[in-house]
């Protein structure tokens, strides 16, 4: 369903008049229930807004945060001072499609609001993954989720998945990547309220925390030839079971499959690690 209306998530469908409206309500809705309804701290919002609104020319944004609830996005952006009504200005995110592309009504709606379909279980390579690299070749900004799914426990950040990564190595230009964490949205939408559902209407009175990092830089060529030289030979690579991922060929070089488990690992691995950094300072 959602590949068939990716037209609708173009910005001259309409004159974008549909999408427009979609970011003035959801915006506002977003600041409400942030700023009106609950209260929320925001530390280091000044980089963020920077990179949104000024950063170089072609080169793009790569936002990526924990999942704590399914108001994370919009919310995260309903903080004062962020440009949440902007439609140009706005985020793309990868939004799960057996949640938010389940019929024609919702998929019109999310392709609107700069949202791509993502198959979970379906792999990196999964076509969907295409939209999100364009959306980096075109220089625009992204946002993932590489926890991959909603946890509302008090427990450390989750192994994350390698799609995020594998954007990263595969955009024309390296994008800026900027770590965030939160808490609090898993009070303002509780996955077992009542009787085991999500609330019909986000909570009030409660306190957001939203930790935004440096941003990250990655030098993909050098990393590319350390992991394909770091993966010759590998053990551990040898007795991996292949998933069948395509030789990607960037900056002269051909990563194989073992190469690119390498290189995804360890850029995860660096995101992680300013993610769990991020996290203990909001307690």
């Amino acid at each position: 369903m959602g590949r068939t209306m990716e037209w609708a998530g173009r910005e001259k469908h309409m004159r974008g008049i549909p999408r427009k409206m979609v970011f003035l309500a959801v915006g506002a809705f977003a600041k409400a229930v942030a700023t009106l309804l609950n209260t929320t701290s925001v530390h280091n919002a000044d980089t963020l807004i920077r990179l949104v609104r000024s950063r170089p020319p072609g080169i793009p944004l790569l936002t990526v945060s924990n999942h704590m609830s399914t108001l994370d996005d919009p919310l995260l952006w309903g903080f004062k001072g962020f440009p949440s009504l902007d439609a140009h200005l706005a985020r793309w995110v990868l939004a799960a499609e057996d949640i938010c592309f389940k019929n024609s009504v919702l998929t019109y709606f999310f392709r609107l609001g700069k949202c791509i379909p993502i198959t979970r279980g379906a792999g990196i390579y999964q076509e969907y993954m295409n939209e999100a690299l364009q959306c980096l070749n075109n220089g625009a900004w992204l946002h993932t989720f590489p926890e991959g799914k909603v946890s509302q426990e008090d427990a450390p950040i989750r192994r994350l998945k390698w799609g995020t990564a594998s954007l990263i190595v595969r955009a024309h230009v390296t994008p800026i990547v900027l770590p965030m964490v939160h808490s609090g949205f898993e009070e303002v939408m509780p996955e077992k309220f009542f009787l085991d559902r999500r609330p019909p209407f986000p909570l009030c009175n409660k306190k957001i925390k939203i930790m935004i990092g440096k941003p990250l830089e990655f030098d993909i060529p050098k990393m590319r030839e350390l992991a394909i030289s770091k993966s010759r030979g590998d053990v551990f690579s040898s007795t991996t079971t292949s998933r069948g991922w395509p030789v990607i060929s960037s900056y002269g070089l051909d990563l194989d499959e073992a190469a690119q488990r390498y290189l995804y690992s360890s850029i995860s691995d660096e995101i992680q690690s300013a993610m769990e950094e991020l996290q203990s300072s909001l307690k």
